[in-house]
C-alpha cells in the first residue's frame, strides 16, 4: 500500500535513472532528514548512506558549519554573477584556494553548476582553442566505454553507457569511445594487469592513427570509473595511455567530479592513479553537495588563447547564470576549510584499509566475482559462475535485487551496469560505521543468495 507522499510523488515527478513504469507500482523511498552518515525516511527508519548521496555528500548530513556558511552568505549577498566583469570575494577566494591544491599547473578557474556542464564546457573550450590555433579539423574527443561524464547533449555523448544514448540520438558526431580498462571483465586469460594496460594503450593508439592525429583533440577519463561500475584502473594504465596521448598532441582531461577532494585518499584522484592531465573538471564534493557548484581548472596556455580571442571577437561568449554563485562559493570555501582543519584526507587514509578489507572480503562470497576499490570507493560484480566469470541474465537484475535487500537492512547502495554494486560512503565515516555498513550488506547478500536459489538461477 503506497503512502500519501509516494502517491503524490508518482503523480508529480519524473525521476532520473529510474524505471518510470516500475516506479508507478513501487513508489519512491521518501527521505526526511539526515545526520552524519545516516539518513532517515518519513517513517523514522535509519539508513547508512553508503553512496554519499550520489558520490557527493563527503562531509555527511546536517553539517552545521556548511548550513551556517550558506545562511550567512544569503543574508549578505544571496546572488550576483560574473558576467561583464563583475565579481565577488567568495568566487575570488575560492579560485585562489583551488589553485593552491591543484594537482596540475593552473592559471584560472571557471565555475559552473554541475559536472555535466563542466564537461560540456571542456568540449567547447577545446574546440574554441583549436579554431584559434588554426586547427579546425582537430576536434574529435575520445572517451571510454563505460565512462561517465554527464547527461547534457555533449557530455552524455562522452559518457560510454548505452542507456545514455539509446533513443536520444547520441552520441553526437566527433565523439569516439575506446576500450573500457576493466581488467577483471575484459582481460585475456593469463594476461597481467600491465600487459592489459599496454593492450589498452595500443588500441587507443590504433584509434588515433585510424582517425588521423590531426583530427583528434582530446581524451577524457575518470581516475576511477564511477557510474560505469566503480572500476579502478589496472596497474600501469594511465602511464601507458599518457605516453600515447602525448605522442599525438592530444589534450588530457581528468573528470574529477567523483574522485576530487579526498575520495581516493589524495586531494585529487589523478594523483592517486598516476594521471597527469592538462586540465580537470570537479564538482560534487567541492561543496559536499550542499550547493550545486562545479569548476574547471584552466592551464595558462588555454587562458592565453581565451584572452587573445577576446581581443579579436570582443568577448568570451560563454557563461552560466549561476557561474560562481556566491552562496555556492561560500559553502565550498567552508568545505575546503573543514577538509584542511579536520584532516579529512588523512582520515580517509586511516579508515580506508578497513573499508577495503571488508570490501575485498565480499569477493569470497559465491555470488561475487570481483571486489575492488581505492580509498573510500569500491565496486563488486555479481557472477553466476566464479570460475568462468559467467554473468547472470541481465533481466534478472541480481545486483539491483541485492540493493533492494540492502535497503531492507537499512543501507543505501547503488546498482550499476554490468551487475555491479558501488560503495561510496561519506568521507567522515568511522571504522565502526564501516563495519556496520558491510554487516548490513552481508545480511542483504544472504537474502540475495536465498532469492537466487528460489529463482533457480544459480550456476
Amino acid at each position: 500500500m503506497l503512502t500519501n507522499a509516494q502517491v503524490r510523488d508518482i503523480e508529480t515527478l519524473v525521476h532520473p535513472y529510474t524505471n518510470l513504469a516500475t516506479h508507478r507500482e513501487t513508489g519512491p523511498l521518501v527521505l526526511e532528514r539526515g545526520q552524519g552518515v545516516f539518513v532517515q525516511d518519513i517513517n523514522g527508519k535509519d539508513y547508512i548512506e553508503g553512496m554519499a548521496g550520489l558520490w557527493c555528500t563527503s562531509l555527511g548530513y546536517s553539517n552545521a558549519e556548511l548550513v551556517e556558511a550558506a545562511r550567512e552568505q544569503m543574508s549578505k549577498l544571496p546572488f550576483t554573477h560574473l558576467f561583464s566583469g563583475r565579481s565577488h570575494d567568495p568566487a575570488i577566494e575560492l579560485a585562489e584556494k583551488l589553485k593552491e591544491i591543484s594537482p596540475i599547473p593552473v592559471s584560472k578557474i571557471y565555475y559552473g553548476s554541475s559536472g555535466s556542464d563542466a564537461n560540456d564546457t571542456q568540449i567547447k573550450l577545446v574546440w574554441y582553442m583549436n579554431n584559434a590555433l588554426g586547427r579546425p579539423k582537430k576536434k574529435k574527443f575520445i572517451a571510454r566505454l563505460k565512462g561517465y561524464h554527464g547527461v547534457t547533449v555533449a557530455s552524455a555523448s562522452l559518457t560510454g553507457l548505452p542507456y545514455n544514448h539509446v533513443d536520444f540520438d547520441l552520441p553526437i558526431q566527433g565523439i569516439l569511445h575506446t576500450s573500457c580498462p576493466h581488467h577483471y571483465r575484459y582481460g585475456l586469460a593469463g594476461e597481467s594487469e600491465l600487459a592489459f594496460s599496454a593492450r589498452m594503450a595500443a588500441e587507443l593508439e590504433d584509434m588515433i592513427l585510424r582517425e588521423g592525429p590531426e583530427t583528434v583533440a582530446a581524451f577524457i577519463a575518470e581516475p576511477v570509473m564511477g557510474a560505469g561500475g566503480a572500476v579502478t584502473p589496472p596497474a600501469g594504465y594511465f602511464e601507458a595511455i599518457q605516453a600515447v596521448l602525448t605522442r599525438y598532441d592530444v589534450l588530457m582531461i581528468a573528470d574529477e567530479v567523483i574522485t576530487g577532494f579526498g575520495r581516493t585518499g589524495e586531494w585529487f584522484g589523478s594523483t592517486a592513479v598516476g594521471y597527469k592531465p592538462d586540465t580537470l573538471s570537479c564538482a560534487k564534493a567541492l561543496t559536499s553537495a550542499y550547493f550545486p557548484l562545479s569548476a574547471i581548472f584552466i592551464p595558462e596556455h588555454i587562458n592565453d588563447i581565451l584572452v587573445d580571442q577576446s581581443r579579436k571577437i570582443g568577448t568570451f561568449g560563454h557563461g552560466n547564470t549561476y557561474s560562481g554563485h556566491p552562496v555556492g562559493c561560500a559553502v565550498a570555501l567552508k568545505t575546503l576549510e573543514i577538509y584542511h582543519r579536520d584532516k579529512i584526507i588523512e582520515h580517509v587514509r586511516k579508515v580506508s584499509p578497513r573499508f577495503l578489507a571488508r570490501l575485498t572480503a565480499l569477493g569470497e562470497h559465491p555470488l561475487i566475482g570481483e571486489a575492488r576499490g581505492l580509498g573510500l570507493i569500491g565496486g563488486i560484480e555479481f557472477v553466476r559462475n566464479k570460475a568462468t566469470k559467467e554473468q547472470f541474465e541481465a533481466k534478472k537484475a541480481v545486483a539491483a535485487k541485492s540493493c533492494t535487500f540492502a535497503q531492507e537492512e537499512g543501507l543505501i547502495v547503488r546498482p550499476l551496469a554490468g551487475d555491479r554494486v558501488a560503495f561510496c560512503p561519506p568521507l567522515i565515516i568511522t571504522e565502526a560505521e564501516i563495519d556496520e555498513l558491510f554487516d548490513r550488506y552481508e545480511r542483504a547478500l544472504v537474502k540475495t543468495q536465498n532469492w537466487a536459489k528460489g529463482e533457480g538461477i544459480l550456476g
